[in-house]
């Protein structure tokens, strides 16, 4: 893969603060946004102009995740829990109160949500019964971020005591690994498709590769001048993007673990601010980022 061309499709704009939360809907051809001035707005990527408001909380969202089973829309609202929408109806069906803390991610498997929490504490939800099953305390510092291998049923949480920690979603939680090599807050996890490695980033601006047999590190980059708010994988586990504080997004070589293309505001007119979160769409390939800017692009990418 030699060669890859960059086309900024859209910018979109809607959001009155730091945009932070991102997600793809159960139809991945609508995307979910969520920002400082607690509104969560649903965008179609067919008519991405018309970005329709489904929520407007007292508090920052900072979390946001699809449940596609169900297609409901959890809403990490800061300092208070989860609210969810049902996206049939574009309206909240159910709400609870979890904490006073900061939400940073939400994750949903099977019948569960896994909320973590700004002082380190993974609350499982029960979604059927909407009830609290389970509080787990990982750590004194927050959890930031967190992915799942769907068929091993490892979970994987990147927290700012800077560890990496997995746990076994099928024996009750307990730890698989713990993983210390960052020098700083975890920002950024996510699996490959395959479920082969696992990739870490965070404030330390290394991109870190683990495979997930016996979670030993392979491969650590310098990859942005600072930290790493987010990395997400192509569908097809060929390439992954990154997003950083330096106000880039990078296209890297999964296989290879290759920078490819550097998007930013100077060669690409990208983001002028930090770049929160990125997603790839599974819909049509495109790759959708927000930011501190408060802005939302949509760019074309295509590897030659």
């Amino acid at each position: 893969m030699s060669k890859i061309e960059v086309n900024k499709l859209q910018t979109l704009t809607g959001h009155n603060d730091c945009i932070y939360a991102l997600t793809e809907g159960s139809n991945p051809r609508y995307f979910y946004t969520g920002a400082g001035d607690g509104m969560v707005v649903a965008w179609d990527l067919d008519h991405p102009k018309d970005g329709k408001l489904i929520a407007r909380l007292p508090h920052s969202v900072y979390a946001l995740e699809t449940d596609p089973l169900r297609n409901l829309l959890f809403i990490g609202h800061n300092f208070e829990g989860i609210h969810v929408i049902d996206l049939n109806e574009s309206k909240e069906i159910w709400s609870l109160k979890l904490t006073d803390q900061a939400i940073f991610d939400i994750k949903v498997f099977g019948d569960e949500a896994y909320i973590g929490t700004g002082d380190g504490v993974l609350i499982v939800v029960d979604i059927n019964s909407r009830t609290v099953k389970k509080h787990i305390k990982l750590s004194s510092k927050s959890i930031r971020v967190m992915s799942i291998a769907t068929s091993k049923r490892h979970l994987a949480i990147g927290l700012s005591d800077h560890s990496v920690k997995v746990l076994d979603l099928t024996n009750d939680f307990n730890p698989i690994a713990n993983l210390t090599a960052h020098t700083n807050s975890v920002f950024a996890l996510s699996y490959s498709p395959d479920e082969t490695q696992l990739l870490s980033a965070g404030r330390d601006a290394n991109l870190k590769f683990w495979d997930t047999d016996k979670y030993s590190l392979q491969e650590n980059i310098v990859a942005h001048m600072y930290a790493i708010n987010y990395l997400y994988f192509k569908e097809d586990g060929n390439l992954l993007v990154t997003c950083s504080m330096d106000k880039s997004i990078k296209i890297w070589d999964a296989e290879e673990r290759r920078l490819l293309k550097v998007i930013d505001k100077a060669r690409n007119a990208g983001h002028g601010t930090s770049i929160n979160k990125v997603i790839w769409s599974s819909y049509n390939q495109h790759v959708i980022s927000v930011s501190d800017d408060r802005t939302i692009s949509i760019w074309k990418i295509e590897a030659n």
